[in-house]
């Protein structure tokens, strides 16, 4: 017999089952070996000639609440994310984020040394999966941005906007936010990087989201936009202005129109089957919890 919310603990996918056991495993690795920890973490002076590190460190959790953290994470925002875009592109979300957010920190700490000479930047060990956390929090504001939150009630859109000004404050209540911070804000921008402009799209084979509403001001307060959007579109020339050629290429645009797939047809039906998947879940979560509570009072019955 089932109990009530017993959908709730399951469904989840085989990949991040497996994920998630990396997780445990590299976390029980480095309490039974500390020494391990010098080199699957990241630390800056040492990464050269131990590149791998940029692989490693996102997978070690040197802590319990760490690990946890990211497990529970991993398996119940993975099996939202990976139906809807695929096992393959969703491994392959992992490993971009995860990489380039261990090269930007590895260079954020080299030049913090350089710049305040403390040595403290080039010899702490780095390491969580909390960067590819926070890209996920960016993939659920693309796929349902205006979905609200049950407990929370705030619209999922604003949950990684909130994650970074959240780690922004508690850092100056702390002296580890060294270990954490430059993960999470490298994290969130390489995750909207690879979904704005790299991600392959199963449908149409077209990269990218351009749509209006996943723009980079859209993570700020609509106060701010005006100010945040021509320094975006700076950036945006000087980082993206090939991928907007090679977008028209692929079919993006003919004569000035937007081809079946492409901005903003795409963006709406992303959206639709983030919305569609996430209320077929609610509806067998609902259905179990109401089938496990029938059940229940039948055998109370019985027992009387």
């Amino acid at each position: 017999m089932s109990t009530p919310g017993t959908s709730f603990y399951s469904g989840f996918t085989r990949l991040c089952k497996g994920l998630a056991v990396v997780l445990v495993g590299g976390h029980i690795v480095v309490q039974l070996f500390p020494s391990a920890i010098a080199y699957v973490a990241l630390i800056p002076a040492r990464t050269i000639p131990f590149t791998w590190n940029l692989l490693t460190a996102g997978y070690i959790e040197q802590t319990v609440s760490g690990v946890f953290a990211s497990t529970i994470g991993l398996l119940f925002i993975g099996k939202l994310l990976e139906p809807i875009w695929g096992s393959r592109e969703f491994l392959k979300f992992i490993f971009v984020v995860n990489f380039l957010t261990s090269v930007c920190v590895f260079i954020t700490a080299i030049a913090l040394y350089y710049i305040t000479t403390q040595e403290n930047y080039l010899y702490v060990p780095l390491s969580g999966f909390h960067g590819v956390l926070s890209g996920f929090l960016v993939g659920i504001k693309q796929i349902i941005p205006d979905q609200e939150l049950p407990l929370l009630k705030i619209k999922a859109k604003w949950l990684p906007s909130l994650t970074v000004l959240l780690s922004i404050a508690v850092s100056f209540f702390t002296l580890e936010s060294v270990k954490y911070l430059p993960t999470i804000i490298f994290g969130t921008y390489m995750s909207w990087i690879y979904l704005r402009y790299w991600q392959r799209k199963q449908e149409t084979k077209l990269k990218g989201d351009p749509s209006d509403d996943f723009a980079f001001s859209t993570f700020f307060p609509e106060l701010l936009r005006p100010v945040i959007d021509p320094i975006s579109s700076i950036f945006h020339r000087m980082l993206c202005g090939r991928t907007e050629a090679s977008n028209e290429d692929q079919g993006y645009t003919l004569g000035g129109a937007p081809l079946p797939g492409s901005d903003p047809i795409e963006a709406s039906r992303r959206r639709e089957r983030g919305a569609r998947a996430l209320e077929e879940r609610l509806a067998t979560e609902r259905l179990a919890t109401a089938g496990s509570a029938e059940e229940a009072g039948k055998d109370a019955t019985e027992n009387v």
